[in-house]
């Protein structure tokens, strides 16, 4: 256990190693946090250049990954924040959205930024999980 009920996660099998001084996930006060993301996989290669439903696809393949190994999935996901380069790309994104979550709906936030850490990275999605009860009772 971190301070303060605190835990902070690094996931250097699933997730390249952060561009900044940041850690993967932080579980507290009983939600996941899971820092913004950007459609690199593991050796830190952006996925689908230019691609937005592919770079998409490769954000939500790594939250679930990041939520499994907390015992979550993507039906704990309370919260989005997505950042795009370009909002026109919301009803392409929106597809994605609606069949990895289903019927479970977050709350979410859309902003249009003028660019992203990679210059062909078009998404970056930060994320709030709830912490599963199930998961909860057992700490």
């Amino acid at each position: 256990m971190g301070v303060d009920g605190i835990v902070r996660h690094r996931f250097a099998d699933v997730l390249a190693e952060p561009v900044s001084h940041y850690t993967d996930a932080v579980v507290a006060g009983g939600f996941i946090f899971i820092a913004g993301m950007i459609a690199d996989d593991a050796t830190g290669a952006l996925v689908g250049a230019g691609d937005v439903v592919a770079q998409t696809e490769q954000i939500f393949e790594n939250i679930e990954a990041i939520l499994a190994r907390l015992d979550a999935s993507i039906h704990d996901v309370v919260k989005l924040v997505v950042y795009v380069t370009d909002i026109d790309d919301r009803v392409a994104i929106n597809t994605v959205r609606a069949r990895r979550f289903g019927e479970t709906r977050p709350t979410s936030t859309l902003v249009q930024v003028s660019a992203l850490v990679n210059p062909d990275a078009r998404i970056e999605i930060e994320t709030v999980a709830l912490v599963p009860t199930r998961v909860r009772s057992t700490q």
